[in-house]
């Protein structure tokens, strides 16, 4: 296979405004990306180009729900990069626990560098372009080695560049440094902070230990507190979002709490849950909903297998890939919030998927 194209595929779309391309003009924007991505992954990735001649028509996509996926499973099986191995500056692992079979994500610096770009880009609009103080829920191990990451120590040193002043709340043992955490919020009393971690983790490590506490504990006024990661523990203690919030509000008084829901295989494309509790695709990505036995797209309203589509990577063919989650798509430019785009809700793990959230197959004591 040729070994080169003319160009890199570009990234054309507005850092400054992630969410401000509506449907027509977005669809037209973002297909003509991933079409170019497709081919640039046909030429450069040999298992990638037979999957796709074997399993989709040739030519580019006449839209979004036709542009070629990958089995996120796939990543777990196969090594596929598309970069020679001298470019990759980083490999990332997934999270999983029933299997030692993981995903490895090959990123080169170029694809890093949008990553971070984009990540930047989408937080900017949920917690401002200043960086605030920031207290990481987990300890700083995870970081040890910065040239082999799982997902967890991705998350979190993908987020890190958003703060400053970075305290690791808990300890070696996982459990919550409640006095380092009491001299952090004294040291930033006049200012809001910033506060970021996984969603079992944050629960189990940080709100239960904070509910017992007999002090009132109360971070400053305007304080956000960001979560992703795995549901599933904290549904098998009956917790869901909403109560999850209300915890976390009691708590520690921060009343801005926002989800996210993304994966290793497509770090930086991760999409935000809003005020009114939706999901959003920004115009570097978007979703599609699938019926999980005939791999249709579904209309609004439908629950099934969630496809997530990126304008991201060129070191690894995962522009398009076909999760193992539920979801259901709720509408397209028209939620309240007036962000542009699809917004969407993830039901959970299809049945029997592999469990692999990333604070899931973090062991607390």
């Amino acid at each position: 296979m040729a070994p080169e194209l003319e160009a890199t595929p570009a990234l054309p779309f507005d850092l400054a405004a992630p969410y401000g391309l509506r449907m027509t003009e977005k669809r037209l924007l973002l297909l003509s990306t991933l079409n170019s991505l497709t081919e640039w992954h046909t030429t450069r990735c040999v298992p990638y180009a037979r999957v796709r001649e074997r399993m989709f028509a040739p030519g580019p996509a006449a839209s979004i729900e036709g542009v070629p996926y990958l089995p996120v499973r796939l990543f777990k099986t196969h090594d596929l990069a598309s970069v020679p191995r001298e470019q990759v500056v980083r490999t990332m692992a997934s999270s999983g626990t029933t299997s030692d079979a993981v995903s490895r994500i090959h990123l080169d610096r170029e694809t890093a560098m949008r990553q971070s770009r984009v990540l930047a880009a989408i937080m900017a609009t949920f917690i401002g372009r200043q960086r605030l103080p920031m207290a990481i829920i987990d300890n700083g191990d995870a970081l040890k080695d910065r040239s082999r990451f799982n997902a967890r120590s991705a998350a979190i040193l993908g987020f890190s560049v958003l703060g400053r002043d970075h305290f690791h709340a808990l300890d070696a043992s996982m459990q919550l440094d409640a006095e380092g955490l009491q001299s952090f919020l004294d040291a930033h009393a006049d200012e809001p902070v910033l506060v970021f971690g996984f969603t079992f983790l944050v629960w189990q490590a940080l709100v239960r230990p904070l509910a017992r506490d007999a002090r009132q504990w109360r971070f400053p006024p305007g304080s956000t507190l960001v979560h992703g990661g795995g549901w599933k523990r904290l549904a098998e203690q009956s917790v869901g979002n909403d109560a999850f919030k209300q915890a976390v509000r009691e708590s520690t008084g921060i009343e801005r709490v926002f989800n996210y829901y993304g994966m290793v295989e497509q770090v930086g494309s991760i999409f935000m849950e809003c005020e009114h509790g939706h999901l959003h695709a920004p115009v570097f990505a978007d979703v599609v909903v699938r019926d999980p036995l005939t791999l249709a797209p579904l209309q609004a309203g439908h629950e099934g297998v969630l496809q997530v589509l990126s304008a991201l990577p060129l070191s690894y063919p995962g522009h398009s890939l076909l999760t193992e989650d539920l979801g259901r798509l709720h509408g397209e430019d028209d939620c309240p919030c007036g962000r542009a785009g699809r917004h969407f809700s993830v039901a959970g793990r299809m049945p029997q998927a592999e469990l692999r959230g990333c604070s899931d197959t973090r062991p607390l004591p």
